[in-house]
C-alpha cells in the first residue's frame, strides 16, 4: 500500500521504518527531519521509576514499550544507540523519600522490579552524587538512549527500507491508501480538533572537562523545590533537563530556565559546575489532556500517532507496532489505552484542512 507519514520525528520515523520493513511504499513528509522535540530530548526510557498510584494505563503502556526496546534497537543500523543502563531517582528531603517508597511499593504490586537504596548504598553506586541525598530508588531495567544517534539510525534504516522523504511543508492531508498523522505538537494544524497542546521543555548539554569528576553511569532523577530535574549520561558528558512551560509555540531558551536547571542539577551532583556548557536547546512536546498518547484511527484511512508528551522516545517501539497493526486491520491490545475514542467529543471524524 501507499502510506504517507506526516512527521519525521522519532515517532514518525519509527513508524515509517516498521511500515517500510513490512513491504509498504512509505513517504515521510517533514521540512526539518528529526529537528523537532526529538532533537532536544533527554532520551530516558523510564516508565517504572516515573510510575504513580492510579496511573496504571500509562505504566503498562510504558513497560510494554520498554520491553520492546532491545529488539527495536537491535534492528537499527550502525552502533548501539543506548547511552546507559539503569536509573536512580533520589530524594533530598523526607517528603521526597516518602514519595519514593510509595512508588516502589505500587510499582512492585504491578510486577516490576525497583529497589530502595540507603545513603551509603547510593554513594557506593554513584559516587558523584551529593552526600546529603537521603534515599535512592534504583530501576535496574530502565535505559537511556542518545536521541540524536537514534534519529540518525532511524533515518538510515528508513532509507534502507525504501522509505522516501519529502521536505516541502504539508498544508493538507494528502491522498494515499493510509495517512499516519505523527507531527507531534503540529498535528492539530492539520486536524484542528485533536486535543494536543505544545509544552515547552529546555535542556542543557554538558561536556566533561579533564578536571571534572566522572558523570553518573545511570540516569539520575530528582525533584528540587518542586521542579523535576534529570541527568542523563551521554558520551563524554550529560544531558540536563527539563523545564516545562505552557508557552504556545515559543522555543527560545530562557535565562531563568538555564539558571534553574544548573542550580537544581548541582543539588544532585555538586561537581557539575566543572563541566563545560556547550549547548542549550528547547523543544515542544505534544501533550494530550490525560498524558497518554493518541494512537488510532480518525477515519478509514487516517491514523493518528501523537500526544506522547515527554515519552516519545520511550513509546516509539509500541507506537510503531500499534500503527502497523491498524494498517493491517488489527488492534494492538497493549495500546488500547491510547485510543482516540476516549476523546471522541474532540476528535472529529471529518478531516479539516488548513488553507
Amino acid at each position: 500500500m501507499h502510506i504517507v507519514v506526516i512527521g519525521g520525528g522519532v515517532i514518525g520515523l519509527s513508524t515509517a521504518l516498521r511500515l517500510g520493513q513490512d513491504g509498504h511504499r512509505v513517504v515521510v513528509h517533514d521540512p526539518a527531519l528529526g529537528r523537532g522535540a526529538s532533537w532536544v530530548a533527554g532520551g530516558m526510557l523510564a516508565p517504572l521509576s516515573e510510575g504513580w498510584p492510579g496511573e496504571h494505563e500509562l505504566l503498562h503502556l510504558g513497560a510494554a514499550s520498554l520491553a520492546r526496546w532491545p529488539e527495536f534497537a537491535r534492528r537499527l543500523p550502525g552502533p548501539s544507540v543506548f547511552s546507559s543502563t539503569g536509573s536512580v531517582t533520589v530524594a533530598l528531603d523526607s517528603a521526597d523519600a516518602a514519595d519514593l517508597r510509595t512508588i516502589a511499593e505500587w510499582v512492585a504490586e504491578q510486577g516490576h522490579e525497583l529497589e530502595i537504596l540507603g545513603r551509603a548504598q547510593l554513594r557506593e553506586l554513584e559516587p558523584a552524587l551529593a552526600p546529603n541525598i537521603r534515599l535512592g530508588l534504583l530501576a535496574p531495567t530502565e535505559l537511556s538512549v542518545d536521541n540524536r544517534a537514534l534519529v540518525a539510525a532511524l533515518e538510515q534504516g528508513c532509507i534502507g527500507a525504501g522509505v522516501e522523504f519529502v521536505t516541502e511543508p504539508v498544508h493538507t492531508v494528502p491522498d494515499a491508501d493510509h495517512v499516519v498523522l505523527a507531527a507531534g505538537s503540529n498535528s492539530a494544524a492539520l486536524w484542528p480538533t485533536l486535543p494536543i497542546r505544545p509544552v515547552k521543555g529546555e535542556i542543557l548539554r554538558l561536556r566533561r572537562r579533564p578536571s571534572a569528576a566522572a558523570p553518573p553511569q545511570r540516569t539520575v532523577r530528582g525533584t528540587v523545590h518542586g521542579r523535576p530535574i534529570y541527568l542523563v549520561p551521554r558520551g563524554d558528558g550529560l544531558v540536563v533537563g527539563a523545564t516545562q512551560y505552557e508557552s504556545g509555540q515559543d522555543t527560545q531558551v530562557t535565562v531563568a530556565g538555564v539558571r534553574d536547571l544548573i542550580s537544581d542539577a548541582e543539588r544532585l551532583m555538586p561537581s557539575i559546575g566543572e563541566y563545560e556548557l556547550y549547548e542549550t536547546a528547547a523543544g515542544l512536546r505534544p501533550m494530550s489532556p490525560d498524558g497518554i498518547p493518541i494512537i488510532g484511527r480518525l477515519t478509514d484511512n487516517v491514523v493518528v500517532a501523537t500526544g506522547h508528551g515527554r515519552n516519545g522516545i520511550l513509546l516509539a517501539p509500541i507506537t510503531a507496532d500499534a500503527v502497523a497493526a491498524l494498517i493491517d486491520g488489527r488492534e494492538l491490545g497493549e495500546a488500547k489505552a491510547a485510543t482516540p475514542e476516549r476523546f471522541s467529543h474532540m476528535c472529529s471524524p471529518q478531516i479539516e484542512r488548513t488553507p
